[in-house]
């Protein structure tokens, strides 16, 4: 007996609804593996802003953490006075700004600079410079130039000084993080008095400081505020750390914040940074003002330095490194942290 198999295929009706429901399917599938290539996308551009802003106030903490370490509270002295030349302090590319040492006498821990940043999306940044000791380097003790034996001795002129038989000193470890003494570093004397000084050279037993160096510094001839004011008796010269911050817009356009070492080549920290923005809260006992921009501030006629700065408040404010293609932009973070000054804040009432 033979079994007949019907040659009826679909009819147009459920073809056209099978289709209908494949491409609903097939729909419903891209949508949602688009809206998962979005979310990973998105997800991706927030941790890498979330990165960036680790990476871009990380540093800028820990120093401010350390600012004023070894300091005077007072700050260090600079050249001022009749015949001293402006003294360069580190900048953006493309401006050049000056250290106070027309109405001010010394170098502070912190010296502030709102508004000094280049100008990104409409809003003006802020930059900010901080000083403190190098712990890794031992204070050197040195003699008048008159001393007898090999030991270290500034010349008479204090435009250098011998390490005498100390060259292990002058060479560093670097197998024990000591940088070897290097042009460029800067030096803080001590005794009655203060004064501060750029290396130029160095050779084999002697650091110099020749004129016309990096901050200009090395004024010798002013009346007020160079080495040679406290020449004459036993000093320690110590070694400095000289950090400034501020956000740069390279030339494709990607702003960076950027911290430079004294007056050495600035490195990029992050991207994409587009804000910065630092202000203070002083400690006068009475007034105790906050949210100060920039330092020296007057009010009610009474003048704060940096040396009454008790905290920093920072505010951080970075976006993605490419735009979103959902938002049509980029995403954007911001962080704000509160830092202690210790250094700054350290009042020894015994003392």
């Amino acid at each position: 007996m033979r079994t007949l198999s019907s040659e009826k295929g679909f009819t147009l009706t459920e073809l056209l609804v099978s289709s209908t429901i494949s491409l609903i399917v097939m729909g419903v599938a891209a949508t949602t593996f688009r809206d998962a290539m979005t979310l990973n996308e998105t997800v991706l551009q927030l941790a890498d802003s979330s990165q960036n802003l680790r990476a871009g106030t990380n540093l800028l903490v820990r120093d401010l953490l350390q600012a004023g370490r070894n300091i005077p509270i007072g700050g260090i002295a600079i050249p001022s006075g009749a015949g001293a030349q402006p003294i360069d302090r580190p900048s953006p590319p493309g401006l050049s700004y000056t250290f106070d040492n027309v109405t001010a006498s010394t170098l502070s821990a912190v010296t502030t600079g709102a508004g000094l940043g280049p100008t990104v999306d409409g809003r003006t940044t802020d930059m900010v410079t901080v000083m403190m000791d190098d712990p890794t380097l031992d204070p050197i003790l040195l003699k008048p130039a008159s001393a007898p034996g090999s030991v270290p001795k500034l010349a008479a002129d204090g435009s250098s000084f011998s390490v005498g038989t100390q060259t292990a000193w002058l060479a560093g470890d670097m197998a024990n993080g000591i940088a070897p003494v290097k042009a460029g570093d800067l030096f803080y004397f001590l005794n009655s008095g203060t004064a501060l000084q750029t290396v130029t050279r160095i050779d084999s037993s002697n650091v110099y400081f020749d004129a016309s160096d990096a901050f200009n510094l090395n004024q010798r001839s002013v009346t007020a505020g160079s080495i040679t004011q406290i020449l004459g008796s036993d000093m320690t010269a110590r070694r400095v750390l000289m950090f400034t911050y501020f956000v740069h817009t390279e030339s494709e356009g990607v702003p960076r914040l950027m911290r430079v070492m004294n007056q050495f080549p600035p490195q990029a920290l992050a991207g994409v940074v587009e804000d910065l923005e630092i202000s203070f809260d002083l400690v006068d006992g009475v007034v105790n003002p906050t949210n100060v921009r920039d330092l020296p501030f007057t009010d009610n006629g009474v003048t704060y330095t940096a040396s009454q700065i008790r905290k920093a408040t920072i505010h951080v404010g970075v976006r993605s490194d490419t735009m979103s293609t959902r938002e049509k932009d980029y995403l954007r973070n911001h962080l704000n942290t509160v830092v202690a000054l210790r250094n700054l804040a350290f009042v020894d009432r015994y003392k």
